[in-house]
């Protein structure tokens, strides 16, 4: 019989900064060798349950607990840090915020030379932790040269070293591309039967965390667990879509074609569940009954790119002849592995780097006689982070910076701002401090201080990154919003759904290579794109086929259309 490994009992915890509880009445009991899934929308509760687990509550946040909490037999109110770390090992989201070696192989090894293990038995550890996380041919590298799944098993690896018997995930996949995503859920999988660790992860992405089963899934809210059930238990509910977590796209697809899901049918993956013929035919009927899409037609050519090749000064290519135009109005994504040369396309639009070839046009002028100040009179560029985009104080000031250094007269500047602001829904907050907004209201302030310079493109890297259903729903309702105002929308991210929600077209890298430039649907539809791309075939697909659909990128067309249309009501 399992052991309870971390158990719960009427717990709460409240910050010291706050005045209302953050946890409250936590009843939880995990299991040796248990895979478990903690979902909930942002501001659940969710990140401060792990961090009771694994110690940094009380020993970085401080704050009231109450009940008890236990790892194993002892309350971890009775245990140092250091005793909770060697049975708790936590992957950060970050994993460049981990690394502490020159190389790998120093990286791993960081925790046994703090214990001062023998250097025979510490070489020994290291290769059979490298091994297990596939690695080991990596050893010698410097952290900062591996991809950014490599790097995650490196963040692994140095947990697994220790013997860990918890591994704590925090949203591991939110900056993997696809296909590096999909391989560190296999990877989790493998190690737990492996090892027979228990593995927590906090995800948003649910359906691709379920592309490997996990025993329960916990569903928070408002700092209260609303449900510890199984996954085929909790698919058959509606209490995902209620506290806004995304289900899974093949589970909306046969709700909407009115089939009713229950826990026998096992639709805890695309690959478990068993429809039966009547089901199919449903889904045939619904899809022939759907009514088609209808793309909005081509713009005139905003942007070209005539066979843009790029070379770092450390003599690796990043980009070979790229060519691709970016129309008028459209709003359009730029998909591929992690470094597959999307970043660095956009950098060179935008002037951070420079090359010498004459390949580059914005509306028939030669952008290579553009500063990037003149650059940014066109074109603006939206980080992933907003943080790293803030420098006011005050929010008016923040998005006024760029008009107030393009000496703009006051009086326009204040319309103008007041303006974007309205525009973004941030004008009862104009004067407010930028600290006190929520990560998705900073980013609406990023955008705002882009949009007020009345750029022709916007450039986004990973808007919605890290972002539950809610908050992701709101950036990119908002983004839909400024397009149909005429703004051109360029957005680089790994989010498949995002790129068939909203995106009439998708541009694919690969190895500094453009691989393919179609819909979206029909990219996502094509083994070979999604393999050199490092892409995952959506679920809509598999879910075509098998219900016998002639024409998969004709239903997931009209599941999008149809979920447009849904949701906006």
């Amino acid at each position: 019989m399992k052991q309870p490994i971390i158990s719960f009992e009427h717990f709460g915890f409240k910050y010291n900064a706050q005045v209302e509880p953050t946890l409250f009445d936590i009843n939880l009991t995990i299991y040796e060798g248990e895979k478990i899934l903690i979902a909930g929308p942002s501001g659940c509760g969710k990140s401060t349950l792990a961090h009771c687990i694994n110690g940094l509550i009380p020993f970085s946040y401080k704050g009231k607990m109450t009940g008890s909490l236990r790892l194993g037999s002892r309350e971890t109110k009775d245990m140092s840090l250091f005793e909770i770390s060697k049975t708790v090992g936590t992957v950060l989201q970050d994993s460049d915020a981990q690394f502490i070696g020159l190389t790998v192989a120093e990286d791993i090894a960081f925790v046994l030379e703090n214990d001062m293990v023998s250097f025979d038995d510490m070489h020994n550890r290291v290769k059979t932790a490298a091994q297990t996380v596939d690695i080991a041919n990596h050893l010698k590298n410097a952290p900062q040269e591996l991809s950014g799944g490599q790097k995650q098993r490196v963040s692994l690896a140095g947990v697994l070293v220790d013997n860990i018997r918890v591994l704590l995930f925090d949203e591991p996949l939110a900056n993997l591309d696809p296909a590096a995503g999909k391989q560190t859920i296999e990877l989790l999988d493998k190690i737990r039967n492996k090892t027979n660790s228990t593995v927590i992860i906090i995800e948003h992405r649910l359906e691709d965390v379920l592309h490997r089963d996990v025993d329960r899934i916990i569903l928070m809210n408002d700092g209260r667990i609303l449900a510890d059930m199984r996954p085929d238990e909790l698919l058959s509910t509606n209490l995902l879509r209620a506290n806004g977590i995304r289900e899974p796209l093949y589970i909306t697809a046969l709700k909407y074609a009115g089939i009713d899901i229950r826990p026998e049918m096992f639709p805890r993956n695309i690959s478990s569940i068993r429809l039966s013929e009547e089901d199919k035919k449903k889904l045939q009927g619904w899809y022939e009954n759907a009514p088609p899409s209808n793309p909005k037609p081509p713009g005139d050519v905003l942007l070209s790119a005539r066979d843009v090749s790029f070379t770092y000064p450390n003599n690796v290519t990043a980009l070979h002849n790229i060519r691709i135009e970016i129309t008028k109005g459209e709003m359009m994504s730029i998909v591929g592995s992690n470094g597959a040369g999307k970043s660095t396309f956009a950098k060179l639009i935008c002037g951070f780097e420079r090359h010498s070839e004459d390949s580059l046009f914005l509306s028939g002028m030669d952008l290579s006689q553009y500063s990037i100040k003149e650059r940014a009179d066109h074109i603006g560029y939206v980080m992933q982070n907003p943080n790293q985009m803030l420098s006011k104080t005050m929010i008016f000031d923040e998005v006024a910076l760029g008009l107030k250094y393009r000496k703009v007269p006051e009086a326009e500047v204040k319309n103008r701002v007041e303006f974007a602001l309205k525009i973004c829904g941030l004008y009862p907050f104009r004067n407010w401090p930028v600290s006190a907004l929520s990560y998705g209201q900073k980013k609406r302030v990023t955008i705002a201080s882009i949009l007020v310079l009345d750029p022709e493109i916007i450039i986004l890297d990973e808007p919605t990154a890290g972002q539950d259903f809610k908050h992701y729903t709101e950036i990119m309702e908002f983004l839909t919003e400024l397009n149909q105002r005429g703004v051109t929308v360029v957005l680089i991210t790994h989010d498949m759904h995002l790129m068939l929600e909203y995106c009439s077209r998708a541009a694919a890298f690969s190895g500094g290579h453009l691989v393919a430039d179609d819909t979206p649907a029909n990219i996502l539809s094509q083994p070979d794109t999604i393999s050199k791309a490092s892409l995952k075939e959506t679920s809509l697909f598999t879910l075509a086929v098998r219900c016998g659909i002639a024409d998969p990128e004709a239903f997931i067309s009209r599941f999008i259309e149809n979920d447009r249309r849904e949701r906006s009501r």
